[in-house]
């Protein structure tokens, strides 16, 4: 285990990136539903990247561990009595059988059930029935757990299956220092829900990489955000294969007309908070955002808030950041919404989906209302983990309404009729993403 980067020491550098050349041809349809392409990317992708696996604040305490699925793989994580964090193979080498069934749990020593051989947290083999039975020798000294890579960072537990892989920080490259800007190990997980998906993982992660369709899919959006491509910032970080985006939030759309009153309504509870009367702005709802940007930066320590690290338009803005190869991040100072998709064991148009809410709690404060979930969260209430198909559970309203497109998507990602696709300038990201896919498939 490692944990990269120190505190950062400076505000982000929101320069515009220089544009690295793009394919033109078509992605086909094909990508999303042949198990052929599925097996090329189990190969060359979910074996080699960096996948976040869980929270460092699962296993606080030595003997904790919790376990990820990904793909047809089960992987243990663990914390040592020497505090270190580990990650392994979820299978016991005498037999192959899955040492842990439960998601989340403590073990002083890690037992299989079927041969009753032990593990300490940290991998070793302490204790095999009928040691003096194997011709080799007691087991114990010579089999080990199978170890994965692993690291610790913005208090995720992110593993890798390729023993060969670069460090972490080489992966994230220019992003590491952004995300760590946000301090998201002092936030806490309020909301975990996972999805059976209906839809390959790659319409999850094309979703995430443009904002073409927020009209069409999130109309409400037009009163609490910019809406206009050429009033947002778009960023291909190469080689890596991660994107950003910037786009100005606590204000309407410059294309609304009128409808001041959905405006505040909108608006309102959090101009509120912040001791501003949501009806000031009535003859002018574009000064919410700089007045409110002044008012947080005003008042923002003696709520609990330190935003010296932060530009002025990360107090109301929305800085969205792609993570290679399935990880989407949409930050704010009090929160953000965090979304993966990985793939299916067998199936190509299925999909694991997830959506974790991370709120940071101003100090002293136990409760929060967060906007984004468009409810109060409370940090005296363990996290429940809730599973369920596509329409059983709730994602968040704005979350929701991505998932409503993406299993009609599949259908027709099928059909003869589609051809690929045509792309527009502000769908770069799509279009990278998807280069991204294809250099790693032909390494």
């Amino acid at each position: 285990m490692a944990t990269i980067l120190e505190p950062p020491t400076q505000r982000i550098d929101r320069t515009k990136l220089p544009e690295p050349a793009l394919s033109t041809g078509p992605i086909s349809g094909e990508r999303y539903w042949s198990h052929d392409f599925m097996q090329r990317e189990w190969d060359g992708i979910w074996t080699k990247a960096w996948l976040i696996g869980g929270l460092a604040e699962q296993v606080p305490n030595p003997g904790d561990y919790f376990t990820y699925d990904i793909g047809r793989e089960s992987i243990l994580v663990t914390r040592g009595e020497d505090q270190r964090i580990r990650a392994f193979y979820n299978v016991c080498p005498h037999r192959g059988k899955r040492l842990v069934e439960d998601e989340q749990g403590h073990a002083k020593r890690i037992a299989c059930a079927y041969h009753g051989w032990r593990f300490k947290p940290d991998g070793e083999l302490t204790f095999v029935p009928c040691a003096e039975d194997f011709s080799g020798g007691n087991p114990c000294g010579q089999v080990n757990l199978a170890e994965v890579r692993c690291e610790v960072f913005a208090g995720f537990v992110w593993v890798n299956l390729d023993p060969d892989c670069i460090p972490l920080a080489d992966h994230l490259g220019p992003i590491a220092s952004q995300i760590e800007c946000y301090e998201m190990e002092k936030m806490r997980r309020t909301h975990w829900v996972t999805l059976d998906g209906d839809f390959n993982w790659k319409c999850v992660q094309d979703n995430f990489n443009e904002s073409y369709h927020l009209p069409y899919v999130h109309p409400g959006t037009v009163y609490v955000m910019e809406q206009n491509y050429k009033d947002c910032q778009f960023d291909l970080y190469a080689p890596h294969g991660h994107a950003r985006m910037f786009m100005p939030g606590s204000r309407p759309s410059k294309s609304l007309k009128g409808q001041t009153d959905a405006v505040i309504e909108a608006l309102g509870r959090e101009l509120r908070y912040w001791g501003l009367d949501p009806e000031d702005f009535r003859s002018d709802p574009m000064a919410i955002r700089p007045v409110l940007q002044q008012q947080k930066r005003k008042c923002g320590a003696e709520k609990g808030y330190d935003y010296a690290r932060f530009h002025d338009d990360q107090l109301t803005d929305h800085y969205h950041y792609t993570v290679f190869p399935n990880i989407s991040f949409s930050l704010k100072p009090d929160g953000c919404i965090w979304l993966r998709a990985d793939p299916h064991p067998t199936d190509p148009e299925r999909c694991v989906f997830d959506m974790w809410y991370f709120t940071w709690f101003p100090d002293g404060e136990t409760d929060y209302y967060s906007y984004a979930m468009s409810e109060a969260v409370d940090l005296t209430k363990p996290v429940e983990h809730l599973r369920g198909k596509v329409g059983e559970l709730s994602c968040g309203p704005a979350i929701d309404q991505d998932v409503a497109i993406w299993s009609s998507q599949q259908k027709g990602l099928r059909s003869r009729g589609y051809k690929g696709g045509h792309l527009a300038g502000q769908e770069s990201r799509v279009r990278f993403f998807h280069d991204t896919i294809d250099r790693w498939l032909e390494r």
